[in-house]
């Protein structure tokens, strides 16, 4: 028997863990990632998938937008990476933004948005239209410098929704 290759993009075991093969309300995170975008630099952060990520840490998040208005804008892009005929691509991708005031030691995000871009992403769709332009830049410059093959093999639609205005 042969095993399915790995797309080479996933930062979460394939193994089963969850109650012996019960998986009732559960998502698998095989070939899903996180990249934490901080206005042009993006970078694969392991610890945004449980919210523990370098900005996460030690912050209190509020539900109310509001209530941090001096804080840094973040966006969290989880993307997803599978295998085709032609080999590994991006399979999914999806844009949430946080907003942290390191000092306040406070954050807001909208925990249910994450909670459904991720799952968008893992259903292989592309919701990248509320990232800003050079937010798009920087993840564009991420994905092809982690993996040039895989975004040679994505899809055109993930390309065009980060073509950005030179």
């Amino acid at each position: 028997m042969s095993k399915k290759k790995n797309s080479g993009f996933n930062i979460i075991r394939g193994d089963s863990t969850t109650h012996k093969g019960y998986y009732t309300g559960t998502l698998n995170l095989s070939d899903l990632s996180g990249v934490l975008i901080d206005g042009d630099e993006a970078t694969l952060d392991l610890g945004l998938i449980h919210a523990k990520s370098k900005v996460e840490r030690k912050i209190k998040f509020e539900s109310d937008p509001q209530a941090v208005p001096d804080g840094k804008e973040y966006w969290v892009v989880w993307v997803a990476g599978d295998r085709n005929e032609h080999g590994p691509y991006y399979a999914g991708a999806a844009a949430c933004p946080m907003r942290i005031n390191r000092e306040a030691r406070r954050g807001w995000k909208n925990l249910a948005h994450h909670v459904n871009q991720m799952d968008a992403a893992l259903k292989r769709k592309y919701r990248l239209s509320d990232l800003p332009e050079r937010e798009k830049g920087a993840l564009r410059k991420l994905l092809i410098e982690n993996n040039e093959q895989m975004w040679n093999n994505s899809p055109d639609e993930l390309k065009e929704a980060l073509a950005t205005e030179k």
